[in-house]
């Protein structure tokens, strides 16, 4: 039991991570914290899963096409309406989570309730790692979080977009003085970041059925994990997907699953009495943000 609860542990960690890299982007780059995330990986989710079963498109087709839909709102969400608030945390926090919610009750008025709705596995396949049975879905996961991160990593390193990514999250100031606009550059944060949670939804979300209080999971979690790595620390993402990854799995097998939630809450709460900027939230290295 215990190499089972392990190795499921690390795999409910590199959920978090794809779960969580592209809020903590958005806010390592922008200063927005967007509250609609979770609405927008439950938008791309039931997106694939109409494209697939009404319209009738090809699974891969159905998927890039949400993916693609998802980064759209976010880039019309911050041009209309979080480009007017911006600077205003509170103003920030109250527009994102009211988007957020108005996706998901819209979901909830079309009748997308129940558990009929789900979206087919990848490959259909399991095998052992250990004594362990682990299916394909998993194991697709865990490589698509290592190359998301990778190529995260060579696109704010190599790119031009990506290196003016990081001139604004240095120092947004000097960044102007050298003819960067901000407002571009945060629009792309925030529609890139809603790419990044539909990716995360089209590999996650084969491994049940698609709910609208996902939703709010996601966000909770996404949060979770972005507050004890310290927001806008990638390498912060990484350990406290690890810290929470392990320490619900471990809650969900030796005290029970209704406990699970209340431990990302409680993580959260400890973190912020101990250490509000978070494990990594005083490093302010480039590297560390992005």
């Amino acid at each position: 039991m215990l190499l089972g609860t392990i190795v499921y542990a690390i795999i409910n960690s590199v959920i978090l991570i794809m779960m969580s890299i592209g809020f903590n982007l958005t806010f390592g780059i922008s200063g927005i914290s967007n509250f609609a995330y979770g609405a927008l990986y439950i938008f791309s989710a039931f997106s694939t899963y109409m494209l697939l079963q009404m319209v009738g498109l090809p699974y891969p087709v159905a998927a890039l096409v949400s993916i693609v839909l998802t980064a759209a709102i976010g880039a019309l969400m911050y041009r209309f309406i979080l480009m007017r608030v911006r600077g205003q945390v509170l103003s920030e926090v109250i527009a994102t989570f009211g988007i957020g919610l108005a996706i998901l009750e819209f979901f909830r008025y079309l009748g997308f309730v129940g558990v009929e709705y789900a979206l087919p596995v990848f490959i259909d396949d399991s095998f052992m790692i250990g004594e362990v049975y682990v299916d394909a879905q998993r194991l697709i996961i865990v490589a698509s979080s290592v190359v998301l991160v990778g190529l995260l990593w060579l696109f704010v390193h190599y790119t031009s977009v990506g290196l003016a990514f990081r001139g604004i999250a240095q120092d947004e100031r000097t960044a102007l003085t050298f003819g960067m606009d901000s407002d571009w550059i945060a629009t792309l944060s925030v529609s890139l970041g809603a790419a990044l949670a539909a990716i995360a939804a089209t590999v996650i979300i084969p491994l049940g059925t698609i709910s609208v209080s996902q939703g709010y999971d996601v966000l909770i979690n996404a949060l979770a994990v972005s507050i004890i790595g310290g927001l806008g620390s990638t390498g912060g993402v990484i350990v406290a997907s690890l810290v929470v990854g392990f320490a619900q799995r471990f809650t969900d097998t030796y005290i029970g699953s209704h406990w699970t939630m209340i431990v990302s809450l409680a993580a959260i709460l400890l973190v912020l009495v101990i250490k509000p900027s978070g494990l990594y939230g005083k490093q302010k290295e480039l590297e560390e943000r992005i």
